[in-house]
C-alpha cells in the first residue's frame, strides 16, 4: 500500500488532507480514485490506513480508517556523521542509510575530504537530499523521515552530552591484532540509546581529527577486517546495528 508523509497542520480528527508533490503522485502518478488506500504517517510516528473520499488535481482528502500499531524503526537512536564524499556518492548514501534505519545524518567537510559545502547551493541541495529521504521512507515503510543538516566536527563533538556513546570508524583498527570491534562496543548499548558513529572521507581521517576524538571520548572501532569506501561504511554500521539489536537480540535486548 503506497505511504505518504504528512504535515502535522495536516491532520484533523478522523481525515487527513494532502497537497503538493504528494496529492500530485496520488491522482497524477498513481491515478488512485475515490475509495482507494491509502497509509498517511503522522509527524509524530503514527502512521494510519486511510480510504480516499474527496480528490483534485492539487488535494486529496482520507477518511482515517484504522490506525496502524507496527513500528519500524530501530530499538536505538543512530547518528551517523559523514564525511562529504566525492562525485554522487552522497545521494546513494542517503538513500541507503534511510532504508537502513539511520535516524539522524550529519554531513561535515574532513580535513582530507576532496569535496566541499557550496554555500550559495546548500539550500537547494538540502531540499534535494531530504526529498531523496523522504522517498527512501515511504518506499521502505518507515515511521519517520531521518532528519540532515551540515554542520563540522567541532560542532557535533560540542553536542557529546547528547549521546550514550560515541565512535569513529578508523581504518587502522583493522590492522591490528588487538582491535576494537563495533560488535563489542554494541554490547553495552541498550533500546533508546542515542549512538554516534563518524565515518571519514575518501582519504580517513586527519591526525588533528584522531586527536580530537580522542580527547572527546569517542572511541574508534573497526568494521571488520577490510579497508571499506567511505559509501560503504555508514551501511556496514547500520547493518550491524540492525542484526544487532534487530535480528541477534531481538528477544533478549536489554531495557
Amino acid at each position: 500500500m503506497q505511504r505518504y508523509f504528512t504535515k502535522r497542520s495536516d491532520w484533523e480528527e478522523k481525515h487527513v488532507s494532502i497537497t503538493g508533490d504528494d496529492a500530485h503522485h496520488i491522482v497524477r502518478v498513481m491515478r488512485f480514485k475515490l475509495g482507494d488506500e491509502i497509509i498517511c504517517n503522522h509527524p509524530d510516528g503514527k502512521a494510519a490506513i486511510c480510504k480516499i473520499v474527496d480528490l483534485s488535481k492539487d488535494s486529496v482528502k482520507g477518511e482515517i480508517i484504522e490506525w496502524l500499531q507496527n513500528n519500524a524503526e530501530l530499538p536505538v537512536y543512530v547518528t551517523i556523521a559523514q564525511a562529504l564524499p566525492k562525485g554522487n556518492k552522497l545521494d546513494f548514501i542517503i538513500q541507503k542509510s534511510t532504508e537502513l534505519g539511520v535516524n539522524q545524518l550529519l554531513l561535515y567537510e574532513g580535513d582530507r575530504s576532496i569535496a566541499k559545502w557550496d554555500e550559495k547551493k546548500s539550500k537547494q541541495k538540502l531540499n534535494r537530499y531530504r526529498k531523496v529521504m523522504k522517498e527512501a521512507s515511504e518506499q521502505c515503510h518507515r515511521n519517520i523521515i531521518p532528519e540532515i543538516e551540515v554542520t563540522s566536527i567541532d560542532s557535533i563533538l560540542e553536542q557529546q552530552s547528547e549521546y550514550d556513546i560515541m565512535m569513529y570508524a578508523y581504518e587502522n583498527e583493522a590492522k591490528k591484532e588487538s582491535f576494537s570491534s563495533l560488535g563489542k562496543a554494541l554490547l553495552h548499548c541498550k533500546r533508546d540509546d542515542k549512538i554516534l558513529v563518524f565515518i571519514g572521507p575518501e582519504g580517513g581521517f586527519s591526525e588533528r581529527e584522531i586527536e580530537l576524538f580522542k580527547k572527546n571520548n569517542c572511541q574508534s572501532v573497526r568494521l571488520g577486517a577490510r579497508i571499506l569506501r567511505t559509501e560503504t561504511a555508514a551501511m556496514y554500521v547500520l547493518a550491524s546495528v540492525s542484526y544487532h539489536f534487530e535480528e541477534l537480540r531481538c528477544h533478549e535486548c536489554p531495557q
